[in-house]
């Protein structure tokens, strides 16, 4: 094994997709947040749809996160995040919209399966029940001793001055902002990324794979689940979506499994996940012991639809 090798081959990847995936997005998404915010359309939006999500734990500004999540890619609600964690969000509703953004499905995992056999509308039905089945867990369980005030930043207290500047300024202030969180993501990348190569290289996943093998079997799982699922969780949802397609291809996977397994593995509660998400904000990284339960909610209510429906 050429540890120097895996480690630079994990630095190119993180590399690659924090500058040719997570840039992008964020860019545009950055971009269009804060033009939305200078035009007075966030605060419209807040007013109609908070009360709605309200009963969740969330807000509404949750509703871009919910739509970004599902419809544009895992990366898309950073901007979200981002904005309400400048606008003084309270840690209560912030830790809630956080765990809804962990228990949802990635769109840029669901769309690229349908050609595979995904059932795609239910499965976006279940990532968004499951979400905000997770944000409700978390405020009205896990965070309720969190704060439920909003606090003022300086972003809140010179709303007014963004509201005068021009396009171009909106757009180079996007860039600059969304510059930062793909760099701030890049280590824990890195780290997940040589782990996985590394375990992969010494055999301990094949050695897992032997040694679980015979009491999966004895719960009629096939044991294909043990690479998807440590790969899901080290390298994230690209990394999965690139095994199981060689798996489907062999014929070790199945459609129905696919399916029966998408509320399980297709969600955003992995390393690089949570690398990228808590690389937002240090309050993040404060509030993740109350988010972890209530996503874990979230992701075995979508668990236990997706084996119901398809299995």
């Amino acid at each position: 094994m050429n540890i120097i090798e895996i480690i630079m081959n994990a630095g190119k990847s993180a590399v690659n997709v924090s500058l040719y995936t997570l840039l992008p997005i964020m860019v545009v998404m950055l971009a269009i947040m804060r033009f939305l915010e200078a035009k007075g359309v966030l605060e419209k939006i807040v007013k109609v749809f908070g009360p709605l999500l309200k009963p969740f734990g969330l807000g509404g500004m949750s509703l871009f996160a919910i739509i970004q999540m599902n419809f544009v890619s895992f990366a898309a609600p950073i901007a979200t995040l981002t904005m309400m964690d400048r606008q003084g969000e309270s840690d209560r509703r912030m830790a809630a919209t956080l765990a809804m953004s962990f228990a949802m499905g990635q769109a840029n995992v669901f769309y690229p399966f349908i050609p595979q056999g995904l059932h795609w509308l239910p499965a976006i039905g279940i990532s968004i029940l499951g979400g905000l089945v997770a944000g409700a867990a978390t405020w009205h369980i896990f965070g309720r001793r969190l704060s439920s005030e909003n606090f003022r930043t300086a972003s809140t207290k010179n709303r007014v001055t963004h509201k005068k500047q021009g396009l171009l300024a909106i757009i180079n202030l996007a860039g600059a902002d969304a510059i930062r969180l793909s760099a701030g993501a890049i280590p824990m990348l890195i780290i997940s990324l040589a782990a996985v190569n590394m375990l992969e290289a010494v055999g301990f996943v094949h050695l897992l794979e032997k040694l679980l093998s015979p009491l999966l079997g004895l719960a009629g799982i096939s044991p294909v689940f043990i690479l998807a699922t440590l790969v899901k969780t080290m390298a994230g949802g690209t990394a999965y979506f690139g095994v199981a397609s060689d798996l489907i291809a062999q014929g070790k996977f199945t459609v129905t499994e696919l399916n029966a397994s998408a509320g399980l593995l297709v969600q955003t509660l992995d390393l690089p996940g949570i690398g990228i998400f808590l690389a937002v904000s240090s309050r993040f990284v404060r509030l993740f012991r109350y988010v972890l339960p209530g996503a874990l909610v979230g992701i075995a209510v979508r668990t236990c639809l997706h084996i119901l429906i398809f299995s």
